[in-house]
Protein backbone atom coordinates (compact mmCIF):
# COMPACT_ATOMS: atom_id res chain seq x y z
CA UNK A 1 0.00 0.00 0.00
CA UNK A 2 1.30 3.20 -0.90
CA UNK A 3 1.70 6.06 1.69
CA UNK A 4 0.10 9.35 1.37
CA UNK A 5 2.52 12.50 1.48
CA UNK A 6 2.64 15.12 3.53
CA UNK A 7 3.97 18.22 4.27
CA UNK A 8 3.79 20.68 7.28
CA UNK A 9 3.91 24.41 7.57
CA UNK A 10 5.64 25.77 10.79
CA UNK A 11 9.20 24.72 11.49
CA UNK A 12 8.80 25.67 15.33
CA UNK A 13 8.73 23.37 17.71
CA UNK A 14 4.77 21.87 17.23
CA UNK A 15 5.90 21.21 13.57
CA UNK A 16 9.37 19.80 14.48
CA UNK A 17 7.84 17.37 16.96
CA UNK A 18 4.88 16.09 14.42
CA UNK A 19 7.71 15.58 11.73
CA UNK A 20 9.52 13.43 13.86
CA UNK A 21 6.36 11.36 14.93
CA UNK A 22 5.48 11.25 11.34
CA UNK A 23 9.10 10.09 10.29
CA UNK A 24 9.46 7.57 13.53
CA UNK A 25 6.04 6.16 13.94
CA UNK A 26 3.52 6.85 10.47
CA UNK A 27 2.03 3.65 8.90
CA UNK A 28 0.06 5.60 5.77
CA UNK A 29 1.79 8.55 5.65
CA UNK A 30 4.84 9.87 4.20
CA UNK A 31 6.94 13.15 5.25
CA UNK A 32 7.42 14.98 2.32
CA UNK A 33 7.89 18.81 2.74
CA UNK A 34 8.60 21.31 5.66
CA UNK A 35 7.78 24.67 5.10
CA UNK A 36 8.79 27.29 7.16
CA UNK A 37 9.66 31.40 6.95
CA UNK A 38 13.05 31.41 8.79
CA UNK A 39 15.57 29.50 6.24
CA UNK A 40 17.83 29.68 9.57
CA UNK A 41 14.92 27.67 11.73
CA UNK A 42 16.18 24.76 13.71
CA UNK A 43 13.55 23.03 12.36
CA UNK A 44 14.46 23.32 8.47
CA UNK A 45 17.95 22.41 9.57
CA UNK A 46 16.59 19.26 10.95
CA UNK A 47 14.46 18.56 8.91
CA UNK A 48 17.31 18.69 5.86
CA UNK A 49 19.35 16.49 8.08
CA UNK A 50 16.64 13.96 8.25
CA UNK A 51 16.31 13.83 3.98
CA UNK A 52 13.19 16.00 4.15
CA UNK A 53 12.40 18.39 1.37
CA UNK A 54 11.99 22.16 2.61
CA UNK A 55 10.99 25.13 1.59
CA UNK A 56 11.68 28.66 3.63
CA UNK A 57 9.22 30.40 1.26
CA UNK A 58 5.93 29.71 2.93
CA UNK A 59 2.85 28.35 1.06
CA UNK A 60 3.88 29.83 -1.50
CA UNK A 61 6.73 27.73 -1.97
CA UNK A 62 5.39 24.75 -1.05
CA UNK A 63 3.10 25.26 -4.27
CA UNK A 64 6.28 26.10 -6.45
CA UNK A 65 7.33 22.47 -5.64
CA UNK A 66 7.28 19.84 -8.34
CA UNK A 67 5.95 17.42 -5.52
CA UNK A 68 3.17 19.68 -4.49
CA UNK A 69 0.72 18.10 -7.41
CA UNK A 70 1.59 14.79 -4.98
CA UNK A 71 0.51 16.29 -1.45
CA UNK A 72 -2.61 14.67 0.51
CA UNK A 73 -2.25 16.34 3.47
CA UNK A 74 -1.30 19.58 4.72
CA UNK A 75 -0.63 19.74 8.33
CA UNK A 76 -0.55 23.71 9.61
CA UNK A 77 1.24 24.47 12.75
CA UNK A 78 1.46 28.04 11.94
CA UNK A 79 -1.11 30.63 13.70
CA UNK A 80 -5.05 31.29 13.57
CA UNK A 81 -4.48 34.22 11.77
CA UNK A 82 -2.10 32.14 9.24
CA UNK A 83 -4.19 29.06 8.85
CA UNK A 84 -6.89 31.61 7.77
CA UNK A 85 -4.58 32.46 4.16
CA UNK A 86 -3.04 29.14 4.53
CA UNK A 87 -6.01 27.49 3.94
CA UNK A 88 -7.89 30.21 1.12
CA UNK A 89 -4.73 29.86 -0.49
CA UNK A 90 -3.91 25.90 -1.03
CA UNK A 91 -7.48 25.44 -1.45
CA UNK A 92 -7.26 27.93 -4.68
CA UNK A 93 -4.66 25.95 -6.17
CA UNK A 94 -5.64 22.21 -4.79
CA UNK A 95 -9.34 22.33 -4.19
CA UNK A 96 -9.48 18.94 -2.56
CA UNK A 97 -6.31 18.83 -0.63
CA UNK A 98 -7.18 18.06 3.29
CA UNK A 99 -5.87 20.02 6.11
CA UNK A 100 -5.34 19.26 9.72
CA UNK A 101 -5.55 22.66 11.54
CA UNK A 102 -3.14 22.74 14.86
CA UNK A 103 -4.05 26.45 15.42
CA UNK A 104 -7.23 27.50 16.91
CA UNK A 105 -8.85 28.36 13.76
CA UNK A 106 -11.18 26.75 13.44
CA UNK A 107 -11.75 26.95 9.84
CA UNK A 108 -13.37 23.29 9.84
CA UNK A 109 -15.02 20.89 12.66
CA UNK A 110 -13.53 20.29 15.83
CA UNK A 111 -11.80 16.95 16.05
CA UNK A 112 -10.79 14.92 19.24
CA UNK A 113 -10.07 11.43 17.95
CA UNK A 114 -11.72 9.56 20.87
CA UNK A 115 -14.71 11.78 20.43
CA UNK A 116 -15.86 12.58 16.81
CA UNK A 117 -12.77 11.49 14.65
CA UNK A 118 -15.33 8.33 12.82
CA UNK A 119 -17.48 11.19 11.79
CA UNK A 120 -14.97 13.60 10.24
CA UNK A 121 -13.31 11.32 8.23
CA UNK A 122 -14.14 12.65 5.20
CA UNK A 123 -14.00 16.74 6.32
CA UNK A 124 -11.12 18.41 4.35
CA UNK A 125 -10.25 20.60 6.81
CA UNK A 126 -10.44 19.59 10.19
CA UNK A 127 -9.55 21.75 13.43
CA UNK A 128 -7.45 20.01 16.39
CA UNK A 129 -8.92 22.71 18.93
CA UNK A 130 -5.86 22.92 21.31
CA UNK A 131 -3.64 21.25 23.63
CA UNK A 132 -5.71 21.83 26.75
CA UNK A 133 -8.97 21.09 24.53
CA UNK A 134 -7.50 17.56 23.42
CA UNK A 135 -6.36 16.68 27.11
CA UNK A 136 -9.59 17.55 28.99
CA UNK A 137 -12.57 17.38 26.58
CA UNK A 138 -12.45 13.77 26.34
CA UNK A 139 -13.36 13.72 30.32
CA UNK A 140 -16.34 15.86 29.81
CA UNK A 141 -17.59 13.96 26.73
CA UNK A 142 -16.97 10.49 29.31
CA UNK A 143 -19.43 12.32 31.62
CA UNK A 144 -21.65 13.33 28.80
CA UNK A 145 -22.58 9.51 27.88
CA UNK A 146 -23.46 8.84 31.65
CA UNK A 147 -25.57 11.88 32.06
CA UNK A 148 -26.50 15.37 31.11
CA UNK A 149 -23.29 18.01 31.80
CA UNK A 150 -24.58 21.03 32.51
CA UNK A 151 -21.29 23.00 32.78
CA UNK A 152 -17.51 22.35 32.77
CA UNK A 153 -14.56 24.30 33.40
CA UNK A 154 -11.17 23.23 32.44
CA UNK A 155 -7.90 24.57 34.01
CA UNK A 156 -4.49 23.81 31.25
CA UNK A 157 -1.35 24.40 33.47
CA UNK A 158 1.55 24.13 30.81
CA UNK A 159 5.59 25.08 31.54
CA UNK A 160 6.21 28.32 30.01
CA UNK A 161 9.37 27.01 28.14
CA UNK A 162 7.43 24.80 25.85
CA UNK A 163 4.78 27.82 24.49
CA UNK A 164 6.21 28.68 21.62
CA UNK A 165 5.29 32.26 20.19
CA UNK A 166 2.49 30.76 17.84
CA UNK A 167 0.55 29.54 21.50
CA UNK A 168 1.43 32.88 23.35
CA UNK A 169 -0.04 35.21 20.05
CA UNK A 170 -3.46 32.69 20.45
CA UNK A 171 -4.52 32.60 23.85
CA UNK A 172 -7.28 34.04 23.45
CA UNK A 173 -8.04 32.31 20.18
CA UNK A 174 -7.31 29.63 22.59
CA UNK A 175 -9.64 29.89 24.97
CA UNK A 176 -12.67 30.56 22.90
CA UNK A 177 -11.72 27.99 21.12
CA UNK A 178 -11.75 25.37 23.75
CA UNK A 179 -14.64 26.72 25.36
CA UNK A 180 -16.57 26.52 22.25
CA UNK A 181 -15.18 22.90 21.89
CA UNK A 182 -16.19 21.49 25.22
CA UNK A 183 -19.99 22.59 24.50
CA UNK A 184 -19.69 21.26 20.64
CA UNK A 185 -17.82 18.29 21.30
CA UNK A 186 -17.91 17.37 24.95
CA UNK A 187 -21.35 17.93 25.14
CA UNK A 188 -21.82 20.90 28.22
CA UNK A 189 -24.88 23.23 27.93
CA UNK A 190 -21.77 25.64 29.35
CA UNK A 191 -18.08 25.37 28.72
CA UNK A 192 -15.14 27.78 30.22
CA UNK A 193 -11.41 27.33 29.56
CA UNK A 194 -8.32 28.65 31.23
CA UNK A 195 -4.67 28.15 30.45
CA UNK A 196 -1.75 28.99 32.87
CA UNK A 197 1.84 29.47 31.91
CA UNK A 198 3.79 28.25 34.43
CA UNK A 199 7.24 29.84 34.66
CA UNK A 200 8.75 27.22 37.29
CA UNK A 201 12.20 26.00 37.30
CA UNK A 202 12.71 23.15 36.32
CA UNK A 203 9.84 23.21 34.37
CA UNK A 204 6.92 21.47 35.34
CA UNK A 205 5.18 18.68 33.36
CA UNK A 206 1.41 19.73 31.66
CA UNK A 207 -1.42 19.21 34.22
CA UNK A 208 -5.00 19.65 33.45
CA UNK A 209 -8.04 19.90 35.66
CA UNK A 210 -11.46 19.31 34.47
CA UNK A 211 -14.42 20.13 36.48
CA UNK A 212 -17.58 18.84 35.47
CA UNK A 213 -21.78 19.56 36.70
CA UNK A 214 -24.48 17.11 35.67
CA UNK A 215 -27.28 15.73 36.57
CA UNK A 216 -27.75 13.40 39.26
CA UNK A 217 -26.29 10.54 38.22
CA UNK A 218 -24.21 6.51 39.04
CA UNK A 219 -20.52 8.12 40.53
CA UNK A 220 -19.69 4.34 39.89
CA UNK A 221 -20.91 4.33 36.08
CA UNK A 222 -19.55 8.03 35.27
CA UNK A 223 -15.81 6.90 36.87
CA UNK A 224 -15.89 3.64 34.69
CA UNK A 225 -16.69 5.94 31.65
CA UNK A 226 -13.61 8.29 32.44
CA UNK A 227 -11.52 5.40 32.85
CA UNK A 228 -12.20 3.55 29.77
CA UNK A 229 -11.60 7.05 27.74
CA UNK A 230 -8.60 7.78 29.57
CA UNK A 231 -7.02 4.41 28.12
CA UNK A 232 -8.13 5.18 24.65
CA UNK A 233 -6.70 8.71 24.72
CA UNK A 234 -3.66 6.61 25.92
CA UNK A 235 -3.95 4.52 23.12
CA UNK A 236 -2.42 7.42 20.83
CA UNK A 237 -0.84 9.64 23.78
CA UNK A 238 1.25 7.29 26.38
CA UNK A 239 1.71 9.75 28.33
CA UNK A 240 -1.79 10.81 29.21
CA UNK A 241 -2.65 9.67 32.29
CA UNK A 242 -5.17 10.12 35.52
CA UNK A 243 -3.03 11.89 38.24
CA UNK A 244 -5.38 10.45 41.57
CA UNK A 245 -8.92 9.21 41.45
CA UNK A 246 -11.86 10.97 39.90
CA UNK A 247 -13.62 12.80 43.24
CA UNK A 248 -17.24 13.60 43.04
CA UNK A 249 -19.54 15.70 45.36
CA UNK A 250 -23.62 15.73 45.63
CA UNK A 251 -24.39 19.06 45.65
CA UNK A 252 -28.32 19.26 47.11
CA UNK A 253 -31.18 20.98 46.09
CA UNK A 254 -31.22 22.81 49.37
CA UNK A 255 -27.87 23.97 49.06
CA UNK A 256 -27.46 24.60 45.42
CA UNK A 257 -23.91 26.43 44.46
CA UNK A 258 -24.51 29.96 42.49
CA UNK A 259 -22.87 29.52 38.63
CA UNK A 260 -22.19 32.54 36.83
CA UNK A 261 -23.88 32.20 33.66
CA UNK A 262 -25.77 28.82 34.84
CA UNK A 263 -27.50 29.81 38.03
CA UNK A 264 -28.29 27.97 41.10
CA UNK A 265 -27.22 23.93 40.20
CA UNK A 266 -27.80 20.91 42.33
CA UNK A 267 -26.65 17.56 40.95
CA UNK A 268 -23.43 15.95 40.65
CA UNK A 269 -19.58 17.69 40.07
CA UNK A 270 -17.04 15.53 39.19
CA UNK A 271 -13.66 16.48 39.08
CA UNK A 272 -10.42 15.04 36.87
CA UNK A 273 -6.67 15.43 37.73
CA UNK A 274 -4.95 14.86 34.47
CA UNK A 275 -0.84 15.20 33.52
CA UNK A 276 0.12 14.55 30.16
CA UNK A 277 3.91 13.43 30.16
CA UNK A 278 5.81 14.23 26.25
CA UNK A 279 7.41 11.31 24.54
CA UNK A 280 10.47 13.49 23.92
CA UNK A 281 10.97 13.69 20.06
CA UNK A 282 12.00 17.39 20.56
CA UNK A 283 11.25 18.98 23.17
CA UNK A 284 11.67 17.51 27.02
CA UNK A 285 9.08 15.48 28.47
CA UNK A 286 7.62 18.03 30.38
CA UNK A 287 5.86 19.54 27.24
CA UNK A 288 3.03 17.57 27.31
CA UNK A 289 0.62 20.35 25.80
CA UNK A 290 2.79 19.88 22.66
CA UNK A 291 2.62 16.51 22.24
CA UNK A 292 -0.68 15.97 22.88
CA UNK A 293 -1.70 18.00 20.11
CA UNK A 294 0.87 16.34 17.39
CA UNK A 295 -0.27 13.08 18.81
CA UNK A 296 -3.82 13.86 17.89
CA UNK A 297 -3.24 15.60 14.62
CA UNK A 298 -1.09 12.68 13.34
CA UNK A 299 -3.70 9.92 14.70
CA UNK A 300 -5.94 11.89 12.80
CA UNK A 301 -4.59 12.28 9.39
CA UNK A 302 -3.50 8.07 9.78
CA UNK A 303 -7.68 7.35 10.30
CA UNK A 304 -8.31 9.53 6.95
CA UNK A 305 -5.73 8.35 4.86
CA UNK A 306 -6.70 4.22 5.77
CA UNK A 307 -10.32 5.54 5.08
CA UNK A 308 -9.37 7.09 1.64
CA UNK A 309 -6.93 3.93 1.22
CA UNK A 310 -10.11 1.60 1.57
CA UNK A 311 -12.19 3.59 -0.74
Amino acid sequence: MNKLKVAIIGSGNIGTDLMIKILRNAKQLEMAVMVGIDPASDGLARAQRMGVAVTHEGVEGLTRLDMFKDIDFVFDATSAGAHVKNDAFLRSIKPGIRLIDLTPAAIGPYCVPVVNLEQNLDQLNVNMVTCGGQATIPMVAAVSRVAKVHYAEIVASIASKSAGPGTRANIDEFTETTSKAIEVIGGAAKGKAIIVMNPAEPPLMMRDTVFVLSEAADQALVEASIVEMAAAVQAYVPGYRLKQKVQFDVIPEDAPLNIPGLGKFSGLKTSVFLEVEGAAHYLPAYAGNLDIMTSAALATAERMAQSMQKA
